[in-house]
């Protein structure tokens, strides 16, 4: 259980809040779960629902609002593309299906080797550089710009290879 395995993090991130908006927790509890669990259980929201005082359903609805959330495993990388319309008049739409292509998945799919899994959302808040492709994994989210499918295919080779150095 979080509780018993985080208790220090968890006190510290409730602190930052009075106690009758412990409610306000529920994102940074609900990142404290994904790196956990590497997506939302079902456990994982009665978890959070239980620590910030709401219902597992009102969890959920923020869980399912935001695509920094994953209700699935997802890959070690999670390449998530922007398609919104500034983004996909730019190539958005067709980087997602290259990187699909390329990958040997559908979107939503993970690799087979479990390292990579290609989403589309909407708006990375990046419309003056478009197409947006971010990244999000163990070190955190990482955004990169006026994306090509040769640049995008440079950052996955690049992320397999650190995959497979050893951890100093």
């Amino acid at each position: 259980m979080l509780a018993d395995k985080y208790a220090d993090e968890i006190r510290s991130l409730l602190e930052k809040y009075p106690a009758e908006r412990k409610r306000s927790a529920v994102m940074p509890l609900l990142h404290l779960a994904q790196r956990e669990y590497g997506y939302i259980t079902r456990a994982a929201l009665e978890e959070v629902a239980e620590l910030s005082g709401i219902t597992p359903t009102e969890v959920g609805t923020v869980a399912g609002f935001y695509t920094l959330y994953h209700s699935q495993p997802a890959g070690r990388h999670t390449l998530q593309v922007c398609t919104d319309l500034p983004c996909a008049l730019c190539g958005g739409e067709d980087l997602a299906k290259k990187l699909c292509a390329n990958l040997g998945v559908r979107l939503g799919e993970v690799t087979p080797d479990g390292l990579f899994m290609v989403e589309e959302v909407m708006c990375l808040a990046g419309c003056d550089k478009a197409p947006v492709l971010q990244v999000q994994d163990a070190q955190g989210i990482h955004y990169h710009e006026k994306q090509t499918e040769d640049s995008a295919m440079r950052l996955i080779d690049d992320l397999r290879r650190a995959s497979r150095e050893p951890k100093a």
